[in-house]
């Protein structure tokens, strides 16, 4: 196998980072399930301000992970590549799988923790 380089790790690596922010995720999660939005509908979907909304979306399109289209004066955005919604179902199924070994061991610690209260 060859190793990737160094200018496709940079360029990885810059994609996740722009992934990096909750508002973000949550705009990507929105648009993955409605499809393309303009920032009021965004805005209102998410109870954040518009400038915020603005700001995040401007980064997502800059990094290439939103497109935007101008129909007069309203802006609208979706998704650069529908695979970005199969990689944030990956991401949170890679979640749930941690939380769910936690949670395994928390009720273990817990099955413990009683047992030794029963013995003393």
């Amino acid at each position: 196998m060859i190793a990737p380089s160094r200018e496709l790790q940079t360029l990885k690596a810059e994609f996740f980072q722009a992934l990096a922010h909750p508002i973000r995720i949550r705009l990507l999660e929105v648009l993955s399930a409605t499809g393309e939005q303009n920032v009021q509908a965004l805005q209102q979907r998410l109870g954040i301000e518009q400038p915020i909304v603005s700001q995040q979306l401007a980064r997502l399109r800059a990094n290439g992970i939103v497109v935007s289209r101008k129909e007069g004066t309203t802006v609208t955005y979706d998704l650069a590549d529908p695979m970005i919604a199969d990689l944030l179902a990956v991401a949170k199924e890679i979640l749930n799988r941690r939380l769910v070994g936690a949670q395994a061991l928390l009720h273990e610690l817990r099955r413990e923790s009683d047992a030794r209260g029963r013995r003393r």
